[in-house]
């Protein structure tokens, strides 16, 4: 994956991480306990992160032309579907087995950063 299409999907997801923290802000509060919000809003912030995470990959890779960075992004894009939007399914429906699920997530994020760190470490450019 070019570098141009990994900011440009680190771009949708922090537009989406925004719509889906208004949307918790404003539609979601009177439907949802607090305890519910609150899952809710982590997965926005983790969804925020990591989209401006993928941003940075993508920048790097720019600037890094010698190695190819989109598994990382990958990681990071696998990382807020599982956990951010388990969560989100969870906080919405109240469907607890999803809860299984958001480690995996957690598990490709931490996986991500890492291999940056090293990947950037590494680089010859």
């Amino acid at each position: 994956m070019k570098h141009n299409v990994i900011i440009s999907v680190g771009s949708f997801n922090a537009a989406l991480a925004i719509a889906l923290g208004a949307f918790a802000a404003h539609g979601l509060e009177q439907h949802l306990d607090e305890r519910s919000i609150q899952v809710f809003n982590t997965a926005a912030d983790f969804h925020f992160w990591h989209a401006l995470g993928i941003i940075l990959v993508g920048l790097i890779a720019k600037n890094l032309t010698s190695d190819n960075y989109s598994t990382i992004a990958g990681l990071m894009n696998l990382g807020i579907i599982l956990f951010c939007g388990s969560l989100y399914v969870l906080s919405t429906t109240g469907i607890k087995w999803l809860g299984m699920i958001t480690p995996f997530g957690g598990t490709a994020f931490i996986i991500a950063w890492l291999w940056l760190a090293w990947k950037t470490l590494r680089s010859h450019d």
